[in-house]
């Protein structure tokens, strides 16, 4: 395990003062960035723990806030905040872009190497990025299948890599179809992986609180959607010396 080093970062977004995990490899010349966004619920100990790993890779990575410091464990709680952000794609580019602002301002990322993973409402501010025309190596996303406004994915300019659980009632497979349908009309370089069995957020670990019906960790299918993901970065934003 290399040595990296992480702090906290405070920045403004969508009227609110987001609080941001940044994670810095060892070394110090600059590296691939990766842009991190969590479900629903907001930035937790999970994102941050992969944010340090992809530091740990050699990555610099910075786990994004969308709720202004909280974690909105309350499922009701999390549908008023997300649902009005999920209906208003300009909302999410906002989000999207200041923490990618803080991101290429660190010294350490090379701001011409960028890759966005996002999870849930968190890959949904990855997918508008590329819908937004950001110049990007790479979009990430698990639990994320959203659509945008027509012809928008047409300035995508990077590969998508979506994963998704087979018996996941949030994204079903109408859902899917239609996802699938804009990235084929758009041209966009995709790739979708149905997770068999797994439900909505089968990547994050048990939470102490309350869920959505329909939630509920896979950790087979976490750990191969890991794998998926550090994949898909060491095609598209391989770290080089």
């Amino acid at each position: 395990m290399t040595t990296i080093t992480t702090r906290t970062v405070a920045y403004p977004a969508d009227n609110l003062t987001m609080i941001g995990h940044l994670a810095l490899p060892a070394g110090a010349g600059r590296r691939p960035a990766v842009l991190i966004g969590p479900e629903g619920v907001g930035l937790s100990d999970v994102e941050r723990r992969r944010a340090e790993a992809l530091a740990e890779l050699g990555y610099v990575a910075f786990a994004f806030d969308l709720h202004g410091g909280r974690y909105l464990g309350d499922p009701d709680d999390m549908l008023a905040r997300c649902m009005p952000l999920l209906a208003d794609p300009d909302r999410l580019r906002g989000i999207g872009h200041a923490a990618l602002d803080v991101l290429r301002a660190e010294p350490r990322a090379d701001p011409d190497r960028t890759a966005v993973v996002g999870y849930g409402t968190g890959g949904a501010v990855a997918l508008e990025l590329g819908r937004d025309g950001v110049d990007l190596r790479a979009i990430g996303t698990v639990n994320a299948l959203t659509t945008g406004r027509p012809g928008e994915a047409g300035r995508i300019r990077c590969p998508v890599w979506a994963g998704v659980g087979s018996e996941d009632p949030i994204m079903p497979p109408a859902q899917r179809d239609a996802f699938t349908a804009e990235m084929e009309a758009a041209g966009v370089d995709w790739r979708l992986v149905v997770y068999g069995g797994a439900l909505h957020a089968f990547h994050h670990p048990p939470v102490d609180h309350t869920v959505r019906p329909g939630v509920g960790y896979h950790a087979r299918h976490a750990q191969r959607a890991w794998r998926d993901v550090v994949a898909l970065l060491a095609e598209c934003l391989p770290v080089t010396d």
